[in-house]
């Protein structure tokens, strides 16, 4: 049975829900609106990447609730495999939109008078359709393997979540696990490293784009195949060995953590990539600084309301604080 460092793996999933939900939830009320109003392929890409975001973060405290029983599966079994296809669909869709996006950026600077001339909402929506097919699809294995129990094979056990396997069941599960990593990892993190380092490669050359803004997209193409590589890396790979030792490597929960974190570094992409998450962002946290910053006078004139009259000829009046404000 797959065994999960209880304080590890609690720590990062609790973490990632935390900073992933809201950061998420902030992002789609700013795609949305933007959407809305003003559709732009890249925005309807964030907009879908965002979605896929938040049903995973959804289904985590399914996670959450297995490490704290022990890896041990003790509510209705149904759900068992209905989280798990949540959770690694959502996983592998990041992959997709991910790429999409380096795909939108590396042809607006690539070509840019035929890009924009040719660029439509519509694709990019029949795009993202597209990619929530492909990837439902694919991972419908997770769905359907711990069911599939051919007759003379003893049953699987129901007291673990996405373990415990017959040999039938591992026979379709590990080479379509292979697949998995070939498809929805290999492919798409080759296309998003040829689209983006020859972004980068380009716009180095561009005179007309500042220091500040050229350096920001580059450390963002850069950021993200980091966050692929990192987040999505070393899970594939365990697939990869898994096929060859007939059994899942003792670190696969452990690369597993490292996918859960792309939840939470989703939002960073998205602040820099779309101006108006940036705007919101900065909407807000003005909000909050202009509201506490009203309260001081508030409080200034409070305490002085509290003073001793012997006191207060000594003070000054306040709209002489104002003033000083």
């Amino acid at each position: 049975m797959q065994v999960c460092d209880y304080h590890l793996c609690l720590t990062v999933y609790i973490f990632t829900f935390i900073t992933g939900f809201p950061a998420n939830v902030l992002a789609f009320y700013t795609l949305s609106r933007k959407v809305w109003r003003k559709p732009a392929p890249i925005d309807i890409l964030l907009l879908n990447l965002t979605i896929s975001d938040l049903l995973f973060l959804i289904f985590l405290p399914f996670k959450m609730q297995e490490v704290v029983n022990k890896m041990e599966w003790n509510i209705d079994y149904f759900l068992c495999p209905l989280s798990g296809f949540v959770f690694y669909m959502t996983i592998y869709n990041s992959t997709f939109f991910l790429t999409a996006v380096s795909v939108e950026r590396y042809l607006g600077v690539a070509f840019p008078i035929q890009h924009s001339l040719r660029r439509r909402p519509i694709y990019a929506v029949f795009a993202s359709i597209f990619m929530w097919v492909f990837s439902i699809l694919h991972l419908s294995i997770v769905y359907i393997v711990p069911y599939y129990n051919p007759s003379g094979t003893v049953p699987p056990s129901r007291n673990v979540c996405y373990e415990g396997f017959t040999e039938a069941q591992l026979e379709i599960l590990l080479p379509v696990r292979v697949e998995l990593c070939v498809v929805l990892f290999c492919v798409p993190f080759l296309i998003c490293s040829f689209c983006y380092i020859n972004f980068i490669r380009i716009l180095s050359r561009l005179p007309n784009i500042g220091r500040r803004r050229k350096l920001r997209a580059i450390g963002l193409a850069l950021g993200t195949l980091l966050v692929f590589a990192l987040c999505f890396g070393p899970y594939n790979v365990s697939h990869v060995v898994g096929f060859i030792t007939k059994k899942n490597p003792a670190w696969r929960d452990k690369a597993l953590l490292l996918s859960t974190f792309n939840a939470c570094l989703d939002p960073f992409i998205f602040y820099f990539t779309s101006a108006a998450v940036r705007n919101t962002l900065s909407a807000i946290l003005r909000g909050i600084w202009g509201r506490s910053w009203c309260q001081c006078p508030r409080i200034l004139w409070s305490s002085k309301k509290e003073t001793p009259e012997t006191e207060k000829n000594s003070l000054p009046k306040p709209q002489e604080v104002t003033n000083a404000l």
